[in-house]
């Protein structure tokens, strides 16, 4: 057997038994259709109409749903919400707050995916990100993050935001 062979086998055989890669919570279609569904009929209640988006973990989206009469811009804005709250960690009402009040952050509303308005939220599992939703439409930044905040709410095991 060749030196590094011997080496390599060597290592191998010195790593903990139980070493393996973490385990992480996902977001399943249920769950993310539960989430959308959710954020529509909690914006209806109030009369209002809105397109809610839900991403996974790697920003891909998982599933997006349009209430009557919703304008197209809707749909992609939702999309760019929630990815941006995803991204981000945060909040997007936060983020454009903190874009107003702290020149530094003002930067990352020329980055071209984000979308710095309120209405995405991180979706949370034992405070691990597993995607994030997008709410748009609503008549406003704050409608939108309440929208999505409710719909949070209505999902168990999901970790439920603060105000």
């Amino acid at each position: 057997m060749s030196k590094q062979l011997v080496i390599l086998l060597a290592a191998l055989a010195a790593a903990p038994a139980g070493a393996a890669l973490p385990r992480h919570p996902d977001l399943d279609l249920e769950a993310a259709n539960r989430l959308a569904a959710r954020a529509i009929a909690s914006c209806r209640a109030e009369g209002r109409a809105i397109a809610a988006a839900v991403v996974d973990r790697g920003g891909n989206l998982v599933a997006l749903q349009r209430d009557d009469g919703v304008g197209p811009h809707n749909t992609e804005a939702s999309r760019r919400k929630a990815y941006t709250a995803l991204s981000t960690r945060k909040p997007t009402l936060q983020l454009a707050r903190d874009a107003q009040a702290v020149p530094d952050t003002r930067n990352l509303a020329t980055l071209p995916e984000l979308l710095l308005l309120g209405g995405g939220v991180p979706l949370l599992v034992e405070k691990q990100v597993v995607g994030a939703i997008g709410v748009a439409g609503g008549g406003g930044p704050l409608n939108d993050h309440a929208c999505a905040q409710r719909a949070i709410g209505a999902v168990p095991g999901l970790d439920q935001p603060t105000p």
